[in-house]
């Protein structure tokens, strides 16, 4: 499990950059199966950067909030052998995350993290492999790599034996 700095930069009273939070503070993790943090979230376009505290917290579903975004670190640990025990640890994770469309059965059986989101994501592999699912085919995405996921089923396999580091950002849309 990796562990990063998140440097918030914030002005002080007197409008002066400074370094105002160097932590990440909203963190989830299933051991095994993912390690994430939301780096920031917002829930206006465009951004009020005067809005005071550590706007990560607010960030507790999976989905940005209306009108909002989110951005996060995500890890995904290499698939488990027992696929039954990972779609337990995926299904907790949409429950925790009131998950809007839950999958079906032909999703699981596709891939137990299948599901669907109706943000706009945009997603960057970093470090490591994974390969994105669809409904109909999968890519393998390596670092430098980028996805945009307009509102769809997707899932995240990892058939490697390390982790991958995904950069996601994902903006409330309209629904498909």
């Amino acid at each position: 499990m990796a562990k990063w700095k998140r440097y918030v930069i914030a002005a002080n009273e007197q409008n002066k950059s400074y370094v105002e939070l160097t932590e990440a503070t909203m963190v989830k993790e299933e051991p095994g199966v993912y390690y994430r943090y939301e780096v920031w979230a917002t829930t206006q376009t465009p951004v009020d950067n005067t809005i005071p505290g550590d706007l990560a917290l607010t960030s507790v579903t999976r989905e940005p909030k209306p009108n909002g975004a989110s951005f996060r670190m995500l890890e995904i640990f290499p698939d488990n052998e027992d696929l039954d025990e990972q779609r337990r640890k995926i299904q907790k994770l949409h429950r925790e995350t009131q998950q809007k469309h839950m999958p079906t059965e032909e999703d699981y059986q596709r891939h137990p993290s299948m599901h669907r989101t109706d943000s706009l994501d945009v997603i960057c592999c970093i470090k490591g492999e994974v390969y994105l699912m669809t409904d109909l085919d999968e890519v393998l995405m390596r670092p430098g790599d980028s996805t945009v996921i307009r509102g769809v089923n997707h899932a995240w396999s990892n058939r490697s034996s390390e982790p991958a580091l995904l950069a996601v950002a994902m903006i409330d849309a309209i629904p498909v």
